[in-house]
């Protein structure tokens, strides 16, 4: 089932409507939910729904206020009870600002280095776009954390919290269902958006990525983009590797990774979403070429700074 929401079209930063922007519910296997948002871009990220009766699991919620409720009303379309367990894969506000509008009826789970980012960062990402309208969203950190794999048993059979990382950011999860063979993969892997690794680590994704390869997923849900096939983590690796590489080259050519992202161009990777994480990626690629260990704190402030002066502009964020 692929559905587009009555009433959940985005909101832009006015309030006003987006229709070529409607998230839309996939159901890729029975009861199984992808809430995909597109186009995938900077804040417009996916969210899982495992329907279980009462033991339904809601794995990342949204951005803004708007979308949020959005997603709710999407979620009550196929569930007649509301989540018992919201899961958030890592950190970032577009995948968990929404919080506060499930838990009232939802334990929210996440990994114990999430649930420090996630009080240490706070809001900030929505000093990085003050123009969006992102309405009353606020921290509401896990009240459940974990270290390492747990296992939530459903009707729909078991949901396993496997955590990985520094990856994505110092703590990243995925939700894996093995009697389904669906893989909720969190950022750790983009459909047609590029890779981010700003408070991550190169070497820590091609880790990850190798051991989602032995999950064995036949469907994969990304943190943004559309819902693919295993074929998401050969992506990914490829352009991992090319990360290593080319900080390799820059840093023997004496470039710093903005002149490095210049010269080299973007490749292959010219057509992916907000290609412009290029420059920050290459600082952490750079950092783990010069022997820093995986998610050692860099810092983020001249990281993005780069990106805006590759990019000439701040990026878009359509939240």
């Amino acid at each position: 089932m692929v559905s587009e929401l009555p009433g959940t079209t985005a909101p832009d930063s006015s309030g006003g409507a987006v229709g070529p922007a409607a998230p839309r519910l996939h159901e890729v296997a029975d009861g199984v939910f992808a809430y995909v948002q597109p186009d995938g871009g900077w804040c417009l990220n996916n969210a899982g729904l495992i329907v279980s009766g009462g033991s339904t699991v809601l794995v990342d919620t949204a951005a803004t206020e708007a979308r949020a409720l959005a997603l709710k009303r999407a979620v009550a379309s196929v569930s007649a009870e509301p989540p018992r367990f919201v899961v958030n894969t890592h950190s970032h506000g577009d995948h968990t600002f929404g919080n506060r509008f499930f838990a009232d009826h939802a334990v929210v789970l996440a990994h114990e280095r999430t649930r420090a980012e996630m009080e240490r960062v706070g809001l900030h990402m929505t000093t990085l776009w003050p123009d969006v309208h992102w309405g009353d969203v606020s921290v509401v950190p896990p009240t459940l954390t974990y270290r390492d794999t747990t296992v939530l048993h459903t009707d729909a059979g078991p949901v396993e919290l496997i955590p990985l990382g520094p990856a994505h950011t110092s703590a990243d999860t995925v939700v894996w269902l093995p009697d389904r063979r669906v893989l909720f993969a969190g950022d750790l892997l983009m459909s047609g958006a590029t890779p981010f690794c700003l408070m991550g680590s190169i070497s820590g994704s091609l880790a990850a990525v190798a051991r989602l390869r032995e999950l064995g997923a036949r469907t994969v849900v990304p943190g943004h983009g559309p819902p693919a096939g295993p074929e998401l983590l050969d992506t990914a690796e490829r352009y991992f590797r090319w990360l290593q590489d080319l900080a390799v080259w820059g840093l023997a050519a004496g470039l710093t990774p903005l002149q490095a992202a210049r010269e080299a161009g973007l490749g292959e990777w010219a057509e992916l979403l907000d290609s412009e994480r290029l420059v920050p990626n290459l600082h952490r690629a750079y950092a783990e070429a010069k022997g820093a260990a995986p998610g050692e704190p860099l810092d983020i402030e001249e990281m993005f700074s780069d990106m805006v002066d590759y990019h000439g502009k701040l990026p878009e964020c359509r939240a």
